[in-house]
């Protein structure tokens, strides 16, 4: 069983600077990558971005392209996701799931997911 826990949601200026983290713990070796989405009050579910543990291959939304980035730190079982030059559009819950194969933005693809962390950009 993998569980999954999300952090460093807030409260953050438009133009501004977030990161978030995703770390995994359980059977880690079954998981093959890692995927954000976000969903804001009255909004369907969105794709942000995906990663596998190695890096490759990778996959961002069209909205969040140059400015989000994933990380990885293999030993802590963790991916960040950095996110600059933030937008009110952005605001939302952020939640991440892994999955034992590429999912990409295949939302039932992901087999585990977190509680989700809290994203607000204000104006």
């Amino acid at each position: 069983q993998v569980h999954v826990i999300e952090s460093g949601g807030g409260l953050v200026q438009a133009g501004g600077s977030l990161r978030l983290s995703c770390t995994a713990s359980g059977r880690t070796s079954d998981i093959y990558a890692m995927g954000w989405f976000r969903q804001a009050p009255g909004k369907e579910r969105e794709f942000v971005a995906a990663s596998s543990w190695s890096g490759t291959p990778f996959l961002y939304a069209d909205s969040v392209t140059g400015r989000f980035n994933i990380s990885r730190d293999n030993e802590k079982n963790t991916m960040y996701l950095q996110m600059h030059t933030m937008k009110p559009e952005d605001t939302a819950l952020y939640y991440c799931g892994t999955t034992g194969r590429w999912s990409g933005s295949y939302y039932p693809g992901y087999d585990s997911w977190g509680q989700g962390t809290q994203v607000t950009v204000s104006s």
